[in-house]
């Protein structure tokens, strides 16, 4: 791995793509204790090289504290269902149940729902009592913070 700089006194690992990597027959054998799956964000360390994506329908409290378990990172999306509806997955059932041409109109509706504080803290207080990390996003006011949950 090669470190690159990022700002002045931060370096940080280039990471790969499953585009960027093909697996080829070798002469020489690599044993599972001679390889490091691991990977950090600051302070932080995983084991296993998954960052999940913040959309509702792919990473909810029960997800995320699930991959964090497993070693990887859920992105918990602040601003999605999982914030504006007590069971989202009433929502999210809905939504997978109509015609596609269908789809967009009816989440457009449920994300005019408005963010409620208390299912943010509730969620969160959740991932928090499994004791593993998540990456809450909140896009409108960009701003990303990783915390220790």
């Amino acid at each position: 791995m090669v470190d690159i700089e990022i700002s002045p006194g931060k370096r940080a690992r280039t990471a790969y793509s499953f585009d960027d990597i093909s697996i080829a027959p070798s002469r020489r054998t690599r044993e599972p204790s001679e390889v490091s799956i691991d990977w950090k964000i600051d302070a932080y360390s995983f084991g296993l090289p998954l960052l999940a994506a913040p959309m509702d329908s792919v990473v909810s409290p029960e997800s995320a504290i699930a991959i964090g378990k497993l070693g990887g990172l859920g992105v918990l999306n602040l601003e999605g269902l999982w914030s504006r509806y007590e069971n989202p997955k009433i929502q999210l059932g809905e939504i997978s149940s109509i015609p596609a041409e269908q789809a967009t109109r009816r989440m457009q509706e449920l994300y005019q729902s408005p963010i409620r504080a208390e299912l943010i803290k509730e969620r969160l207080a959740e991932i928090r009592a499994a004791g593993v990390c998540v990456l809450q996003l909140f896009r409108r006011s960009a701003l990303r913070s990783f915390i220790r949950l």
